[in-house]
């Protein structure tokens, strides 16, 4: 059996291993609060087994308009988020000949990402079909509407008091951001038509199916309880642990360790960060699916994480290398944001100071240390910053999760479990996606177009 054979059964077996013991457990609690919205109604039992298990036509007079606002601005937010923040948070890392080819992946992932979403995403991901896809009644958005004459509306299940229109749209932009943060792993090396092919296939095989198993309640990994508030999991993880695989299948830039490679604008950096950092508040907050109190609460652990991370990281940084730098604090600040992301709708303030810490200092050793130590070229330190991030929030999310809080209870092995799956099944798809691109169309650029840059060899344009 040939390496990528065996690649493939391991990738199938990802599917049907966990089948075996997800089928047996008992639906969890936890699994309609991983939104938070929606279900999340105060009610006895009865309104809980009352609750719609797929979206639905409802009364235009149900939709609660506070609500519907709130949703409308934490999705403007969270497209904001890639484009322009991951964008020129990216673009001021790299050097200065592969800048517009580092912004024009981000965009280019929003355009397309955008569409997929409309043609089958967001009906794989969110509608009930069977515990690891979503089924087709939503491809092209079909019977989503609004019948203004009947003063009716449909809704999703996991957001009922906004229009579904509004709850997929807000679910798009985190479908955007999550390929987008992979391109951080290979920047300087990787052609635009296989970035491109790759991240449409990536979106569909590997983002979908895991927001499915975590996100939509009849999904197997939200049966079995892990808590996922707004993508530690989904987004972080699967995003970092692809960044791994998709750097290991590169190989190294030219001149890694030999010659040295600075940011080449560092002010792009501070300003896609602190766009990243506002934006993150849709990202968390947006996640409760409305505007109330668990919102609020997510908004505040979102702050008080991110500080407590950029602090850390900084001090770390200082104590490590002798200087405080302004990568290091905007670094810093990204790792706690990745990590509070999952612990958000769950955990007070006390212990987002304690996620934030350990995430700053745990992510910093990650991006220096552990990558020089293994020696793979993760070039803007996606896997170390989001994909150890992630794995830090998940399991730290199983240590505080607070039913006072969430009304789910935490604990450390099922969000192991949660973990596992996504790191496994996350790396094995990606790699087998990107060993398939290579012996087509092939992956990399010449070392020519590398030596020359991106901008020129690739789009015939450059920063002056």
């Amino acid at each position: 059996m040939t390496k990528l054979s065996r690649l493939v059964v391991l990738g199938l077996l990802t599917f049907s291993i966990p089948a075996a013991w997800a089928e047996d457990a008992p639906a969890s609690a936890a699994a309609t609060a991983q939104t938070a919205a929606p279900a999340a109604a105060e009610g006895a039992a009865a309104d809980a087994a009352a609750a719609p298990t797929e979206p639905q036509l409802i009364g235009t007079d149900k939709i609660n308009s506070g609500d519907t606002a709130w949703m409308l601005t934490s999705t403007a937010l969270v497209l904001m988020m890639t484009i322009p923040g991951l964008a020129l948070f990216y673009g001021g890392m790299v050097r200065k000949k592969n800048v517009l080819a580092t912004l024009m992946q981000s965009f280019a992932i929003t355009c397309v990402v955008t569409l997929l979403w409309w043609l089958i995403g967001y009906s794989w991901a969110f509608t009930p079909g069977s515990a690891y896809l979503g089924g087709a009644t939503r491809a092209f958005l079909n019977g989503m509407t609004i019948m203004k004459d009947a003063n009716k509306i449909t809704v999703s299940h996991l957001a009922l008091t906004i229009p579904e229109t509004v709850y997929a749209m807000f679910q798009l932009t985190f479908a955007i951001i999550t390929p987008a943060l992979i391109a951080g792993a290979f920047a300087d090396r990787m052609k635009f038509s296989a970035m491109l092919i790759f991240m449409s296939v990536w979106s569909l095989v590997v983002y979908c199916p895991i927001a499915h198993w975590v996100w939509e309640p009849s999904g197997w990994l939200a049966v079995k309880g892990v808590l996922d508030y707004a993508g530690g999991t989904v987004v972080h993880i699967n995003a970092g642990i692809a960044g791994l695989a998709s750097c290991l299948v590169l190989g190294k830039r030219m001149g890694y360790g030999k010659e040295a490679m600075p940011p080449h604008n560092l002010t792009l950096t501070l300003i896609g960060a602190s766009l990243l950092w506002v934006g993150w508040f849709g990202f968390n907050a947006g996640s409760a699916g409305a505007a109330d109190g668990r919102a609020g609460m997510a908004m505040a652990v979102t702050q008080i994480a991110t500080a407590a991370a950029a602090l850390s990281w900084m001090f770390a940084e200082w104590v490590v290398k002798g200087k405080p730098s302004v990568l290091g604090i905007a670094s810093g600040a990204v790792a706690g944001l990745v990590a509070i992301t999952p612990a958000s709708g769950f955990v007070g303030p006390a212990p987002a100071v304690i996620i934030g810490i350990v995430a700053g200092v745990v992510c910093f050793l990650a991006a220096t240390s552990l990558k020089s130590a293994l020696g793979y070229d993760d070039s803007l330190d996606a896997f170390g910053v989001h994909c150890i991030g992630g794995i830090i929030g998940a399991l730290l999310t199983g240590v505080f999760a607070s039913k006072e809080i969430s009304g789910a209870d935490g604990s450390v092995i099922i969000q192991l479990w949660g973990v596992g799956t996504t790191l496994i099944y996350g790396f094995v798809m990606s790699f087998i996606i990107l060993k398939v691109i290579d012996m087509t169309i092939g992956l990399r650029v010449t070392e020519e177009q590398e030596r020359e840059g991106l901008d020129l060899s690739l789009h015939g344009e450059r920063v002056e």
